[in-house]
């Protein structure tokens, strides 16, 4: 009799992605992709990676205070992380910070529609995302 424990693979879970964008004049709807938010409830895993391209942003709204939306991307970042700098919201269980994260707003700081997939590592879906998207 084999005494070696049967290996048993990883399996796929699902997930749920949203790209952030920023939206300088909300009334024209027109934006640009600075981020992506991923969310595995079965991985207990929330994660955000967000850049801001400083020259591609001037060209699309120049008149935009960057220093502004740093900090609103920031929050989004603490928020993510449980941070308590991210105000009460930062406070909430890991499907409540997504659920907010990612709710429809009227902002400069706007998700798109939620997005589902299956991943074995939400880390590495998460920046494989962000370099296709962001």
């Amino acid at each position: 009799m084999n005494s070696l424990k049967k290996l048993k693979m990883p399996e796929m879970q699902p997930y749920e992605y949203a790209i952030i964008r920023l939206v300088p004049r909300v009334e024209r709807e027109e934006f640009l992709n600075v981020g992506i938010i991923l969310y595995s409830k079965d991985q207990k895993f929330l994660g955000v990676r967000i850049r801001l391209d400083e020259s591609r942003t001037r060209a699309f709204a120049p008149d935009l205070d960057l220093e502004e939306v740093r900090s609103y991307l920031k929050t989004w970042e603490w928020i993510c992380e449980g941070n308590p700098k991210g105000g009460p919201i930062a406070t909430l269980d890991l499907p409540g910070r997504f659920r907010w994260l990612t709710a429809v707003r009227s902002t400069i700081i706007q998700p798109s529609r939620l997005h589902p997939g299956m991943c074995l590592d939400p880390e590495r879906t998460l920046e494989e995302l962000f370099q296709k998207y962001v």
